[in-house]
């Protein structure tokens, strides 16, 4: 009683395919798969794009820091942690 049978589940489908019909099933199960593919295409580009920009952001912070500083080019040395 606490789960459904086979046929339990074969009379759900025969009743959504009566109510949804075949084709607009088939175009909700080809949106579900785009989205699908988009997050991960979305997990995998997020997931590489810290390593690229990462110096930029050092950059622009020193670049922004004073705006009204002499325009002479300032000779500094970052190291990494390790």
């Amino acid at each position: 009683m606490g789960s459904f049978s086979i046929w339990h589940w074969l009379i759900v489908l025969l009743i959504i395919v009566l109510v949804f019909g075949t084709k607009k099933l088939k175009n909700i199960g080809a949106d579900l798969g785009g989205a699908v593919k988009g997050f991960k295409d979305g997990v995998k580009d997020g997931s590489a794009a810290p390593e690229d920009p990462a110096s930029a952001p050092a950059q622009q912070v020193a670049a922004n820091a004073n705006p009204n500083a002499d325009k002479a080019p300032i000779d500094v040395e970052a190291k990494q942690k390790p």
